[in-house]
């Protein structure tokens, strides 16, 4: 029992100390105004070597859906390929300059996942993904928006009313579903969303193929 207090006291201060970002500043995301976006291939800063290519399987549907043109990302993989780059660090690294040259993008998204799949940790297991993103002006080299968005299949999770056998049980059986469906592909989806959608706090501008195109981002109604 005083496990399972400790445990929802614990949530209730993490919760109360929870609270919403500082909004950002978009004048040189206005400014840029790009129509097209292209996604460089994921640093990935994780051991799970699926992780990757399951965020780049998300990433595009909230971009398309603010209202950008994305190169495809066979055509963006084979064209670095052709190139002998094969490694995301690589074509992370190519001048800004050359990969305007090359796609005539207007802007670049540079991602790196830092947290992608299932952990078990004593009474609890969880899927967790994590990924941060830098939108690059091709044009001119300006960084025109950063985020960071973390999306966890514990959100989810409800143990209240299980006792201590039944939570460590349930987490157990949790870690070991997780890692055969690959939930992370799920939480990679939600991940995605909460980092790029202009619909979420902190997202990309709404792009020229909205109709919402022109109107303030979530953050800077706040202000």
């Amino acid at each position: 029992m005083r496990q399972i207090l400790f445990t929802l006291l614990l949530s209730v201060l993490v919760t109360g100390c929870v609270s919403t970002p500082e909004g950002h500043d978009y004048s040189a995301f206005r400014a840029a105004d790009p129509h097209s976006i292209l996604v460089l291939p994921p640093v990935n800063n994780t051991p799970e070597v699926i992780a990757p290519y399951s965020l780049m399987a998300q990433i595009y549907r909230p971009i398309a859906e603010s209202g950008y043109y994305v190169f495809p990302a066979a055509v963006v993989a084979q064209t670095f390929k052709n190139n002998g780059l094969t490694v995301a660090s690589d074509t992370h690294a190519v001048p800004v300059a050359k990969l305007h040259e090359i796609f005539a993008a207007d802007a670049a998204l540079y991602i790196t996942i830092e947290e992608y799949g299932t952990s078990y940790v004593v009474i609890s297991s969880e899927t967790r993904v994590t990924a941060s993103a830098t939108l690059v002006d091709l044009r001119s080299g300006t960084v025109l928006w950063q985020g960071k968005a973390t999306a966890s299949s514990a959100e989810t999770q409800d143990n209240s009313d299980s006792g201590l056998l039944g939570m460590l049980v349930e987490a157990a059986l949790t870690q070991v579903l997780e890692s055969v469906s690959d939930k992370g592909f799920d939480i990679a989806a939600i991940t995605a969303n909460r980092l790029l959608s202009s619909e979420t706090h902190n997202g990309l501008l709404h792009g020229p193929r909205s109709p919402k195109y022109g109107q303030p981002a979530k953050s800077e109604k706040a202000k």
